[in-house]
């Protein structure tokens, strides 16, 4: 066998992103950018990589946003226990536009869409799943935060609909580093038959 060569290794494992692949941005906001309870350090260090991301097909890009309850108390079940202990970042709490992307990104809406969640999971309600049916996805390249929560809510959701998952390593954040670095391991090593892990700049070196 010869060596390999540069476009070999470049090469995502499952060929190179087509047309209908779309950019899912999980919850790059103003809530976890800034200095709040929530506030996520490293999405400031991965905003820039993100932003090259969606720039290349904001057409094809989708931003989802959590929305928190506008008051404590409010929620089901555990929720509403959950925002009894993070009463400072309810909407009441915080203002209406600490729930809006982070404007580097919120720049590129329109083309790019907004999906609005109150959970982790973007999937619960229809709304992903019908603009992405619209656009014929069938590739999700996923970036955003947390990794080790709505990241991961996200990927094990898109994971149980078949979609084709291209984890771009560079463009996710957390507030946690050990859990950031052990999500990594679970996505690479547990469910490395469903998701593709790259870094950005290689994804857009395999983006048509």
């Amino acid at each position: 066998m010869g060596t390999p060569t540069p476009a070999d290794t470049d090469a995502l494992p499952n060929g190179p992103l087509d047309a209908s692949a779309v950019h899912l941005c999980v919850d790059m906001q103003n809530l976890f950018a800034r200095e709040t309870d929530w506030h996520t350090p490293w999405l400031a260090r991965v905003l820039p990589d993100v932003r090259r991301l969606a720039e290349r097909h904001p057409g094809r890009t989708i931003f989802t946003r959590f929305i928190p309850a506008e008051r404590p108390g409010e929620g089901r079940g555990c929720w509403k226990r959950y925002y009894e202990r993070w009463a400072s970042m309810t909407i009441e709490a915080l203002g209406p536009e600490m729930i809006d992307l982070v404007p580097e990104l919120a720049a590129l809406t329109p083309p790019a869409e907004v999906i609005d969640k109150t959970v982790y999971s973007p999937w619960l309600d229809p709304a992903l799943e019908t603009a992405l049916q619209r656009r014929g996805t069938g590739t999700l390249v996923i970036t955003g935060g947390e990794t080790d929560v709505c990241v991961l809510a996200t990927v094990l959701g898109a994971v149980d609909r078949g979609y084709r998952i291209v984890l771009a390593t560079d463009g996710l954040c957390s507030s946690s580093d050990e859990t950031h670095d052990a999500l990594l391991t679970l996505y690479q090593q547990r469910f490395g038959q469903q998701i593709e892990t790259a870094r950005i700049d290689q994804i857009l070196r395999n983006w048509i």
